[in-house]
């Protein structure tokens, strides 16, 4: 009868235990700071200098992780970052439970590039006026895994710019920079508040501006081609949709071609367009393929 309550009161001891125990470590941030998380874009921020640095935190670990947290600790040390070992309960806390795999950075945002920022370099390429130059533009692309796969396309392929619409599209937050395996951390993204006035002075100066579309027979007044019988020799930009509703009607007008992917089956109503990063993806790889080879 005396064991009762001793047993039942271990057993509340061990439940209250167990709930501090599940209570995260409260962190507090650093004013304008956010939380990247993922081996691969905590990595390459530290290892660049485009952004301000707080603090860095690992998963207390052992054995077979303990190569990849003493790397981050020499990585950290010599930019100065204040390294902090927490439990993996903390880290799903600072990054709102995402796949962090082991790692935060606490640091300041990216900003987009002004658009002013990207013209000189390519304006002072005398030389070789046709030099086969690549911009992908991107009209409203919303959700950030999107803009991080678009990304990692654009920087693995060759692409030189990104530009995006500064309306209705998604900035460049630390899930885009997870989706683009790091990418983001190293390729400048830029921005306008008007695309389509970008469009028409890079035309003006002797660019083709290509668009893209998953269904041809949507496409009025503008010539459509398949992607495989595309061919370019001078300055070029493709120009990607939302996910929804793809290039809106007035971009379209200001496209001199559109570019379509041939499937390779009769397709099922409902099913009959990609993503738009895989779209991406195939598009980029069939034209920057031509610059691989005819480019240098």
């Amino acid at each position: 009868a005396n064991r009762e309550p001793w047993s039942w009161r271990e057993g509340g001891f061990s439940k209250a235990r167990k709930r501090l125990e599940r209570k995260p470590l409260s962190v507090e941030r650093t004013k304008g700071s956010e939380i990247l998380f993922g081996i691969a874009p905590c990595s390459l921020a530290l290892s660049q200098s485009r952004r301000d640095l707080f603090r860095l935190f690992l998963k207390e670990s052992s054995g077979s992780r303990r190569l990849v947290t003493s790397e981050f600790v020499l990585q950290a040390t010599a930019r100065g970052v204040p390294v902090h070992h927490v439990k993996r309960r903390e880290l799903d806390a600072l990054c709102g439970g995402q796949v962090h795999q082991g790692v935060c950075l606490e640091a300041t945002p990216l900003r987009f590039k002004s658009l002013e920022e990207a013209e000189k370099p390519d304006l002072g390429d005398e030389e070789s006026p046709n030099r086969q130059l690549i911009w992908l533009g991107l009209e409203q692309i919303q959700d950030p895994m999107n803009l991080g796969a678009l990304l990692r396309s654009a920087y693995f392929l060759g692409v030189d710019r990104v530009v995006t619409s500064q309306r209705n599209s998604c900035p460049l937050t630390p899930t885009v920079s997870k989706a683009s395996s790091g990418a983001m951390e190293v390729f400048d993204v830029y921005s306008t508040d008007d695309l389509r006035s970008f469009l028409k002075a890079k035309t003006a100066e002797g660019w083709e501006v290509v668009g893209t579309v998953s269904k041809p027979e949507d496409v009025e007044n503008v010539p459509v081609i398949s992607c495989l019988a595309f061919r370019w020799n001078k300055p070029v930009i493709i120009v990607i949709g939302s996910e929804g509703d793809g290039l809106s009607l007035e971009t379209q007008l200001l496209c001199h071609r559109m570019l379509a992917i041939p499937p390779g089956r009769a397709l099922h109503p409902g099913i009959e367009s990609l993503n738009v990063s895989v779209a991406t993806g195939i598009l980029l790889h069939s034209i920057c393929s031509q610059k691989l080879r005819h480019g240098d």
